[in-house]
C-alpha cells in the first residue's frame, strides 16, 4: 500500500455522465425493441435539471454495513482467542490458524526446479552482493540480491527481505539499507523483486516499462483478474517468498536452523502472509503494516489485492493470527506512530499475540516497537528489528546501523536492462489465462437446476422468506425523466441495506405503490445511476412508453442512490477507489459483491410481486446487466429479458493483458464452474432474452 495516491487509468477516471453514453450499437437484425432504442439514441435531454448532481441519499450506507460485518468477524475471532486458557489450548489455536490460513491462500503449487543463475557479483568492504534470477514457477523469473558477509567459516544465520511499494524494488534505499544493515552484521540476506516492481514489471511496453504503472497498478490488474480462475495474487507473491527461502537454504553460508523475515509496507504484508503460510522461518519483523481489518475498514484504507486475501474474515482470521502461526518463534512487530496503519491495531494485535505467547510459556517471544515518524522502514524501525534479530540468534550484539553504501540501481540489476521482460518471463496475465482456458476444457456446459445451484453456490446467494419492508422517500420534481412524475421507495434487502427504486408514471403518488396497477411492469437495473440514466439512457424512454407496464427502476446496493463517498475523494470510478474496497472486502469475506448486488435484485423482485406486479420484464444495462442476468434465472415473476451492454463472458476478462472491467463485476473462482454464456442460453430459451450491444472484456471499448 503506497503512500501516495496511485495513478488513475483513463478508464475509470470517466465522469459519470460520459460513462452512463458509453457505448454503441448497430442496426442490423435488430428486433423492434432494439430499433426503437436506436431511434432514441440521438434524442438530446430537455430539463432544466439534467446537469444536476445525481441523486445520491445513502453515500455512508455502505461502509456502515461493511463496519459491521468486519466488527462482527473480529468479535468471533476474539472469542476463540478469550476461550484459551492452557497451554493445550493455545497449541490448538496455531494449528487451527495454520489450517485456517491454507484454507485462505490455497494449496501450495508444485514446487518446480529454481534454475538459479548468479548474473553478477560485486565486491564490498566487508560484503559481496550476488545479482541472481531463479524461477518460482516454470518460466516466471525473480529478481534477487543476496548479500554476503566476508570471511564467514561456518554457517551463519539467513534473512529473507521482501520489499515494499518502491518503483525500483530491491534497489530501494530503505530496502538496500536494511540487507546492508544486516550483512554488516553477520547474516546472509537474500532480497528480491516483488511482482510489478523492480524489475519484474509484468506489463510491459517496447520500453520495458509498465504501461499501465508500477506497483499498485499492476498488482490490482493482475489480481482482480485472477479471482476468476480461482487463483489469488497473496499466494503468488507469497510463494515468490517460499521459493526465496528454499534459494537461500542452498546455500552453504547458510545456517538452516536460523532463518528470518523482514519487509516494510507491502513487505510488511509479506513478511506477515510468509509467516501464516511457511514454518520454515525461526525469527520474523513485519514493519508497517501490521494491525487490524477492522482499524482498516473503519479508516476506509484501501489494500492492494494481495493484502486482501480471500476468506480471511469468513476464516475468523486477523493479522495477528498469520503472525500466532509462527508461534512461539520470536516476532517483533515494527509500527510507526504516525502512520496510516493504525498503531492502535497493531497494539491490539501485538496484546493478542502476547496472550497466546504466555499461555506458550514464551511471552518474551513476542514484542512490539513503535517508531515516531511516518510510513517507512527508517533507521529507527531497522534498528529495532537489528536488535530483535541479534537477540535471537546470538550472532552479534551491534544493534545501531552501520554506514552504509548506497548502490546505484543498475549495480543491482540482475538482467542486463533491468526487467525480466527482456528475458522472456512469462507475465501473470498469460498464467491467468491460460488457467482460463484449462477450467474450459474441464467445465461441463450447465442449464436449469444445474446452472442455478452452481450460480448460487458461486454467488454465496442468500434465500430470505417474507416481503421486505421499505420507506417512502420525498417526492423530488423537476428531474426531466421520461415520464412526469416519480416516486422513491428504500426498499430494505437486509438489515442496513436499501435498494433504491423509482416508480416512474405520469401519475403524481405519495405513498404505496397502488395495489390494482395489474401484474406486468419493468424492472431497469442500473448502470451506475438510475437518476442520471432515466434522463440519458433511451432504453428507459422506451420503457416509458409501453401503457402496459409500470415502470420502475432499481440502484442496487454500491450505485447511484448509495454510491460511497469514502476513501478518497471522488474515488469511486478509480482503481484503488470506493468501489474496489467493498469488493476486496467482500471477497475476504467470502461473500461475492456481485452476488450482494443479485440479492438485492432478486429482494426488489419480491416487493415488486407482493404489490402485484408478477409479471415482470426485467432491463439491465452495463454493470447491471450482470445482477439482472443471476436475478433472471432464480425469480418466477421475470418474464422477459434485455440486457445492454452486458459483459460477453467471464473468460473474455481472464483471457486477455487489459481489461476494464471492475472488480465488483468478476467473481471469485467463476471460471471453475461456470461462465455466463451457459446464463445467457438459458434465459434466451426460458425467457425469450434480448441482447443489445454486448461489450467484451474493455466494456465500452470493446
Amino acid at each position: 500500500m503506497p503512500a501516495s495516491k496511485p495513478s488513475t487509468d483513463d478508464t475509470f477516471s470517466l465522469s459519470r455522465r460520459n460513462f452512463l453514453q458509453s457505448g454503441c450499437v448497430t442496426v442490423t437484425g435488430l428486433s423492434l425493441l432494439e430499433n426503437l432504442v436506436i431511434q432514441e439514441l440521438a434524442a438530446a435531454p430537455t430539463s432544466a435539471d439534467q446537469n444536476a448532481p445525481a441523486l445520491n441519499r445513502f453515500p455512508r450506507m455502505v461502509q456502515e454495513y461493511f463496519v459491521e460485518r468486519v466488527r462482527e468477524q473480529e468479535a468471533k475471532t476474539i472469542a476463540q482467542l478469550d476461550a484459551l486458557k492452557t497451554k493445550a489450548d493455545a497449541e490448538a489455536y496455531v494449528e487451527s490458524v495454520q489450517k485456517r490460513i491454507r484454507e485462505a491462500f490455497g494449496p501450495e503449487p508444485e514446487r518446480t526446479p529454481l534454475k538459479a543463475k548468479v548474473t553478477k557479483t560485486t565486491d564490498r568492504d566487508t560484503y559481496t552482493i550476488e545479482n541472481i534470477v531463479f524461477e518460482s514457477r516454470p518460466g516466471f523469473l525473480v529478481t534477487a540480491n543476496l548479500y554476503i558477509p566476508k570471511g564467514i567459516t561456518k554457517p551463519v544465520p539467513g534473512v529473507v527481505g521482501t520489499c515494499g511499494h518502491s518503483h525500483n524494488g530491491k534497489a530501494e534505499t530503505a530496502y538496500q539499507s536494511f540487507s546492508q544493515g544486516l550483512a554488516r552484521k553477520g547474516y546472509v540476506v537474500l532480497i528480491y523483486d516483488p511482482i510489478g516492481q523492480g524489475e519484474r514489471i509484468q506489463y510491459s511496453g517496447d520500453d520495458l516499462k509498465s504501461t499501465i504503472g508500477v506497483g499498485v497498478r499492476e498488482h490490482l490488474h493482475g489480481g482482480n483478474q485472477q479471482f476468476l480462475v480461482g487463483e489469488n495474487l497473496s499466494m503468488w507473491r507469497a510463494w515468490d517468498g517460499v521459493r526465496a527461502l528454499d534459494y537461500l537454504l542452498t546455500r552453504k553460508e547458510v545456517d538452516p536452523k536460523q532463518v528470518g523475515v523482514t519487509g516494510n509496507s507491502g513487505g510488511g504484508t509479506m513478511t506477515t502472509w510468509l509467516c501464516g503460510v511457511e514454518p520454515r522461518w525461526t525469527m520474523a519483523a513485519p514493519s508497517c503494516f501490521v494491525t487490524t481489518f477492522r482499524r482498516n475498514m473503519e479508516n476506509e484504507l484501501p489494500a492492494d489485492t494481495e493484502q486482501c486475501p480471500p476468506k480471511v474474515l469468513a476464516l475468523e482470521l486477523d493479522h495477528a493470527d498469520f503472525l500466532a502461526a509462527q508461534a512461539p518463534n520470536p516476532v517483533r512487530i515494527l509500527s510507526k506512530e504516525r502512520d496510516y496503519f493504525d498503531v492502535r491495531g497493531a497494539r491490539e494485535a501485538y496484546l493478542r499475540l502476547k496472550r497466546l505467547y504466555k499461555l506458550l510459556g514464551h511471552e518474551d517471544n513476542v514484542s512490539h516497537f513503535v517508531g515516531p515518524t511516518y510510513h517507512g522502514y527508517s533507521q529507527e524501525n531497522r534498528e529495532a528489528m537489528y536488535e530483535w534479530f541479534n537477540k535471537a540468534t546470538g550472532i552479534s550484539d551491534e544493534d545501531k546501523e552501520p554506514k552504509l553504501t548506497i548502490e546505484k540501481d543498475e549495480t543491482l540489476w540482475c538482467t542486463p536492462k533491468g526487467s525480466v521482460a527482456d528475458l522472456g518471463s512469462k507475465p501473470i496475465h498469460e498464467f491467468t489465462a491460460e488457467r482460463s482456458r484449462e477450467l474450459a476444457k474441464q467445465r461441463k456446459t450447465k442449464s436449469g437446476a444445474a446452472l442455478q445451484s452452481a450460480v448460487a453456490e458461486t454467488l454465496r446467494l442468500k434465500h430470505v422468506e417474507g416481503t421486505p419492508d421499505y420507506r417512502i422517500l420525498r417526492n423530488r420534481g423537476g428531474k426531466g425523466y421520461p415520464a412526469k412524475y416519480a416516486i422513491t421507495y428504500a426498499v430494505e434487502t437486509e438489515p442496513g441495506i436499501q435498494a433504491v427504486v423509482y416508480r416512474v408514471s405520469d401519475e403524481r403518488l405519495y405513498s404505496r405503490p397502488p395495489q390494482n396497477a395489474g401484474k406486468k411492469a419493468t424492472l431497469y437495473l442500473s448502470h451506475v445511476s438510475a437518476d442520471a440514466e432515466l434522463k440519458e439512457e433511451p432504453l428507459l424512454k422506451t420503457a416509458s412508453q409501453d401503457k402496459e407496464r409500470v415502470l420502475y427502476t432499481c440502484d442496487v446496493r454500491g450505485i447511484g442512490e448509495s454510491l460511497p463517498d469514502t476513501t478518497n475523494p471522488n474515488s469511486f470510478f478509480t482503481p484503488y477507489g470506493s468501489d474496489y474496497f467493498y469488493a476486496a472486502h467482500s471477497v475476504m469475506l467470502d461473500d461475492p459483491y456481485l452476488g450482494q448486488k443479485t440479492f438485492d435484485a432478486l429482494r426488489v423482485l419480491d416487493w415488486l410481486a407482493a404489490n402485484g406486479h408478477t409479471d415482470v420484464h426485467l432491463i439491465g444495462r452495463g454493470w447491471g446487466a450482470l445482477p439482472a442476468t443471476f436475478a433472471a434465472l432464480f425469480s418466477p415473476h421475470v418474464k422477459q429479458v434485455t440486457l445492454k451492454n452486458a459483459l460477453t463472458s467471464f473468460s473474455d476478462v481472464a483471457e486477455t493483458e487489459h481489461y476494464h472491467w471492475p472488480l465488483s463485476t468478476l467473481v471469485p473462482n467463476v471460471l471453475t464452474s461456470f461462465d455466463l454464456p451457459e446464463c445467457y442460453a438459458d434465459l434466451k430459451r426460458s425467457k425469450g432474452l434480448t441482447q443489445i450491444a454486448p461489450w467484451g472484456a474493455k466494456g465500452a471499448d470493446s
